[in-house]
């Protein structure tokens, strides 16, 4: 295990190590603008959402490690306190990279990246035509955390305006990740794609009181084969199943020859029934073996 203590390494090796582990991380597209109405845009990923009553976004244009330095969005936020903060799908990633050129101040990235300009409905930057999503922002506060290479600078924005384009929307009017093909930023030069099977589906237990791992008997809270994710799905269910009647269970499944072959048998069992969502299964041929 490396242990690193901040104050004893040098600022971009600790950089590194941040922002390789704390991924992914959503990318703040900020369209701005200065009191001489020269238009910035540029991404950021110090970003979050931070509240809905009211809807609250944060982004950090932090300054520049090798010459403290500060950029032109944080410059035009203090002029100009509005915001537009534009989402980032996969078919435009490579254009927001290049939009992140520190490009001398004046310079509209609009137009170095090849994006289109939209005029907002309530603000003065504009918003990007391209994004799946953009976000009119009145800036709040902003807050320095330091005066060196790499300090923060906090921009609270509240959201005033959102622009959802409906090609990212399912039939229930709720965005589609699948749709939205989002990006997201990890450490040096990757990115993650949020497609494929880097999107699946954890079950909240906001509406349950789960039993916890620490209620699972012990042979299978131990087990060789079951894991910590596995181990979180049995410990999510509010009450074990009733085993007193498995006919049926015996007869549409090859439970027999599981608990005949052994535990690691069983707990392989139950981890196929884990990874197709059939929790009380899986909690079934558990608990047969255990008696």
């Amino acid at each position: 295990m490396l242990t690193v203590n901040p104050k004893e390494i040098p600022s971009s090796q600790l950089h590194g190590y941040l922002l390789g582990s704390v991924t992914p991380r959503p990318i703040a597209f900020a369209s701005t603008i200065d009191k001489d109405g020269n238009v910035n845009l540029s991404p950021f990923s110090f970003f979050n959402c931070f509240g809905y009553n009211p809807p609250l976004l944060i982004f950090s244009p932090a300054r520049r490690g090798r010459d403290n330095t500060t950029k032109h969005t944080y410059e035009n936020v203090l002029e100009v306190q509005e915001v537009v903060i534009n989402m980032v799908s996969y078919s435009m990633v490579q254009q927001m990279s290049l939009a992140s050129t520190e490009y001398p101040k004046g310079i509209n990235e609009f137009q170095k990246a090849g994006f289109t300009e939209v005029a907002s409905t309530l603000i003065k930057p504009p918003r990007v035509a391209e994004a799946p999503v953009s976000m009119e922002c009145s800036v709040l506060q902003i807050v320095p955390t330091g005066t060196e290479g790499g300090a923060g600078n906090l921009v609270i924005c509240e959201v005033i305006l959102m622009h959802i384009k409906e090609e990212v929307l399912d039939a229930q009017g709720k965005i589609d990740p699948f749709k939205l093909d989002a990006v997201a930023r990890l450490g040096g030069d990757w990115y993650c794609r949020v497609q494929g099977d880097a999107i699946f589906k954890v079950p909240k237990p906001l509406d349950r009181l789960g039993i916890g791992v620490d209620s699972i008997p012990a042979p299978i809270r131990y087990s060789k084969v079951l894991t910590g994710n596995d181990l979180g799905l049995l410990g999510n269910i509010e009450r074990l199943p009733d085993i007193t009647n498995v006919q049926d269970f015996f007869s549409k499944y090859p439970i027999e020859q599981a608990l005949q072959a052994g535990e690691d048998a069983v707990h392989t069992m139950a981890r196929i029934f884990l990874s197709e969502g059939k929790t009380e299964e899986a909690w079934k041929v558990l608990l047969l073996s255990l008696r």
